[in-house]
């Protein structure tokens, strides 16, 4: 008996016997991009839906760009559109679509980007180049065009959709 109590010993020590029995772990089989696109997906649907909303509760004709950028053109002016590295210089409000104003440009002290180059939001890089000096319009830039996931962490809350009143001073090719 003891002969036989030394051989189970020594074949649990020998195997790496913690005591652990292996246990098989059950795989998701979605893979995790998959799911994370799945959800970035009905986010933007979501937003989207929020947007037909906003258009709707305003009595908006908003058009749309391919990327999802929408606008009106309040005022048209004929004239050459903004276009990469040239200067808009522009009076603008910016809010939530709940109606929260976030930033505006002071009366009389139009602010200037550089079209395409400037560290303002895609979207609004977007449609100024649909824009000529003297224009207004509104534009309504989705979150993903916008300030992403993280809003701007000052008044810009995440996953923000944001609504820009524009009008357009000049277009120019030196600030």
């Amino acid at each position: 008996m003891r002969i036989g109590l030394q051989v189970v010993l020594l074949f649990a020590t020998s195997c790496g016997g913690d005591g652990r029995v292996p246990v098989r772990v059950q795989q998701n089989t979605e893979a995790p991009e998959s799911a994370m696109v799945k959800e970035n997906k009905d986010a933007v649907k979501l937003e989207q839906h929020d947007i037909d909303l906003y258009g709707k509760r305003h009595q908006l004709r908003l058009q749309t760009t391919p990327t999802g950028v929408h606008y009106l053109l309040h005022r048209d002016v004929d004239g050459p559109t903004a276009k990469p590295d040239q200067w808009a210089k522009v009076n603008y409000r910016l809010e939530l679509l709940n109606g929260d104003s976030a930033y505006a440009t002071r009366p009389g002290e139009p602010e200037s980007f550089m079209v395409e180059m400037d560290q303002v939001e895609s979207g609004l890089h977007e449609a100024i180049q649909l824009l000529s000096a003297g224009d207004s319009a509104l534009i309504v830039i989705p979150s993903y065009r916008a300030h992403g996931l993280i809003g701007d962490q000052d008044r810009i809350p995440m996953r923000s959709t944001i609504v820009y009143r524009l009008g357009v001073v000049a277009i120019t090719d030196r600030p």
